[in-house]
């Protein structure tokens, strides 16, 4: 089947970037997040920061609604190509060898073709809040409608490209509560499972 990657999809704040960095460093492999963006910015043309935005959420709830009818009047949009040149980059560092890759439907991009070990990182929404603000500094009022948007906008574009329920246990192999377990002891796990 190909080289055996891990698939890390997470609630936002819920620590799985971190967790993928990690289990990546423990094992010795590459983990790609960042990287990501960059190597698909580059093969789109396309800016990075729309890329970071557009490349794993919905730009707004008008547009999930609305986005079937523009497909149909004005052919590929950039979303679109911008989907296209994701799954294409993500094959491509598969191919490369072991990994790890961090959200972009990468579990559905590599599926079937793929040894996976496809993860789902969450956390109770006062807990991610909390590691927003502590982790990165953020001290806006709203945190947690932020987080509630963001997490509604990632689901949205999992399900529009994947045809999939994001989050929905059928889709993982493991999802682990980062915030009863640790950080350090999830990715702990990731790498037993990856070795077992």
């Amino acid at each position: 089947m190909g080289n055996k990657i891990i698939t890390v999809s997470r609630q936002f704040g819920s620590g799985g970037r971190t967790i993928g960095r990690l289990a990546a460093e423990k094992l010795g492999i590459p983990c790609y997040d960042q990287e990501l963006i960059e190597k698909i910015a580059k093969e789109s043309g396309l800016a990075e920061e729309y890329v970071e935005e557009r490349g794993e959420h919905m730009p707004s709830s008008n547009w999930i609604a609305n986005a079937l009818a523009v497909r149909t009047v004005a052919g590929m949009i950039n979303e679109d190509q911008l989907w296209a040149t994701q799954c294409k980059v993500i094959l491509n560092l598969a191919e490369q060898g072991p990994c790890v890759i961090v959200g972009r439907c990468a579990d559905h991009i590599l599926k079937d073709k793929f040894e996976l070990l496809r993860v789902f990182v969450h956390a109770p929404l006062e807990k991610r809040a909390e590691r927003i603000v502590s982790v990165y500094g953020e001290k806006e009022v709203s945190i947690q409608k932020r987080i509630n948007d963001k997490d509604k906008r990632r689901k949205a574009y999992y399900q529009l490209y994947t045809d999939s329920e994001w989050g929905a246990a059928d889709n993982y192999d493991i999802s682990v509560n980062s915030a009863s377990i640790g950080i350090e002891k999830c990715a702990d796990l990731l790498v037993e499972l990856y070795k077992g």
